[in-house]
């Protein structure tokens, strides 16, 4: 179920802008091997490849794993076309991490 809370698409363009976020999908893998991902986004229009391979990687290391609303990732972070996002670890990560379990 996709996220639609409107709260935390404002909190996730302030970790952009912070810099707590980790974009593309190599950068995105590599945030969730080091256990420096508190959490991943993926966007909902991602391919099916796409969300198997960070579903497959984050049930491996632990992280979890949130799905957002169709083309919403990249309009909150201010770069259409985005389709999956790592937060750094820390009190965003934790923040974001409590507004994404609310749905």
């Amino acid at each position: 179920m996709p996220i639609e809370c409107d709260a935390f698409y404002s909190m996730l363009g302030i970790a952009m802008r912070a810099g707590a976020l980790t974009l593309g999908s190599d950068g995105v893998h590599s945030a969730i091997a080091s256990g420096g991902a508190a959490l991943v986004l993926l966007d909902a229009a991602a391919s099916d490849n796409t969300k198997k391979k960070f579903r497959d990687a984050c049930a491996f290391y632990g992280t979890p794993l949130f799905e957002t609303a169709p083309d919403r990732l990249g309009y909150a972070i201010g770069k259409p076309g985005r389709v999956c996002a790592a937060v750094a670890k820390g009190s965003l990560g934790d923040k974001l991490h409590a507004l994404a379990q609310q749905g």
